[in-house]
């Protein structure tokens, strides 16, 4: 099941307004931090989301699919062919995020859910 997305914007302001006004989405900043800003629906019924500052140009929408162990799923991701780009990285109180590529180049993430994880 999906779980999060993240969409990289150059402009976040300008990507911020276009979302705002085409969805209706809430989109506010994450701690204070203007790189990172969280959507919400505004019925709450959606998909949450983020908007963050694209850090490199080839890099698209990603989505996260919720799994019980990253651990267990980067390593049948490496068996079954696909690559692991960004190695188990925490997010505290929250849980834990792999980035991975399938055996076609297609990138998309990997969430375990952790309210422990530091």
């Amino acid at each position: 099941m999906i779980v999060h997305f993240e969409i990289p914007a150059d402009d976040i302001e300008r990507a911020k307004l276009f979302y705002i006004k085409l969805f209706g989405w809430e989109i506010n900043a994450v701690h204070g931090r203007s790189n990172y800003l969280l959507i919400r629906s505004t019925d709450r019924t959606s998909l949450s989301g983020s908007l963050l500052k694209r850090f490199n140009p080839k890099q698209t929408t990603t989505l996260y699919f919720d799994v019980s162990s990253i651990d267990e799923y980067t390593a049948k991701v490496r068996d079954l062919g696909g690559k692991i780009v960004v190695a188990k990285k925490s997010v505290p109180e929250t849980g834990y995020f792999a980035i991975c590529l399938d055996t076609e180049n297609n990138t998309f993430g990997i969430w375990e859910e952790n309210p422990n994880a530091i």
